[in-house]
């Protein structure tokens, strides 16, 4: 009786710890808030993407996204309000910054891309194949709709991915090697660019990720790229910074693209995210 009055503790402490992890904020009062704190020269660099960011092109595209996840689609005519992101079916606030996360429906430890398709196969029948699964990048794509929409309802919500099952704790661990792991013709990693304050790529300054508010914004993805023109995810962003380094990029929904995020979300643990951010 004692055994189990200590686990029904635990599971309640749990469950608090889960949900206490804040509420909706706008992301532009997200970013302010931010640079009021820490005067950081990363987070105010761009005083034109602070005055566009109320009217974001990534608002539109997640609009799109919440009428697609309302919507019943595919073969079977299911919406993708019965699928668990993680809270329980439908069940958007706070989810996505509990990511990447073990389902264990799938055994697997997801990121949001992972997450979104498996749904779209199992629950709504769409095939691998079909464009609405395939296409992932662009904001005209269902993917990018559906993940803006989905990540918006985080806005302001802390960072903060459960690391309770094994494979999460080994994902996150395996991201971290990778990080500081030098590789390809030029010798780098990604903590050559993000493990101090001051760097710069030609007259972008540079987020450290041992300054947890400037990490934040550095992963708070999907975000509107200025110089794209386009939303992009957090995958996207994976490949571009494995292509900047001259090395192979990851493949979407591999190991070793959901150790990186997990190692990348849990070195932001606490800071509030800003979604959709709006970036260069």
């Amino acid at each position: 009786m004692r055994l189990l009055a200590k686990e029904e503790a635990r599971a309640a402490q749990g469950v608090a710890a889960k949900a206490a992890v804040g509420t909706y904020q706008e992301p532009i009062d997200v970013l302010e808030g931010l640079i009021a704190r820490t005067q950081s020269e990363y987070l105010s660099q761009s005083d034109q993407n602070l005055m566009m960011m109320p009217d974001s092109p990534a608002i539109w595209t997640a609009s799109d996204g919440e009428e697609l996840f309302k919507e019943p689609r595919g073969p079977n005519n299911v919406s993708l309000e019965e699928c668990d992101f993680g809270k329980g079916p439908g069940v958007l606030e706070g989810a996505y910054v509990e990511m990447p996360r073990y389902f264990e429906d799938t055994g697997k430890v997801m990121d949001l891309e992972t997450r979104l398709i498996h749904c779209m196969v199992t629950l709504q029948g769409f095939s691998p194949d079909d464009p609405e699964v395939k296409k992932r990048h662009g904001s005209g794509s269902d993917h990018m709709k559906l993940q803006t929409y989905i990540a918006s309802q985080s806005s302001g919500f802390a960072w903060n991915p459960p690391m309770d099952h094994p494979l999460e704790k080994a994902l996150r661990d395996a991201g971290q090697v990778m990080f500081y792991r030098r590789a390809g013709k030029a010798d780098f990693a990604c903590s050559t660019c993000h493990a101090a304050s001051g760097k710069r790529i030609r007259a972008s300054v540079l987020p450290n990720k041992n300054v947890p508010e400037e990490w934040t914004k550095a992963i708070s993805w999907p975000a509107f790229r200025v110089g794209h023109d386009h939303v992009r995810s957090s995958q996207h962003r994976l490949r571009g910074c494995y292509w900047q380094m001259r090395q192979p990029m990851p493949i979407a929904g591999s190991d070793a693209s959901i150790a990186m995020l997990s190692y990348w979300t849990d070195a932001a643990r606490g800071q509030p995210a800003i979604l959709s951010d709006m970036k260069r």
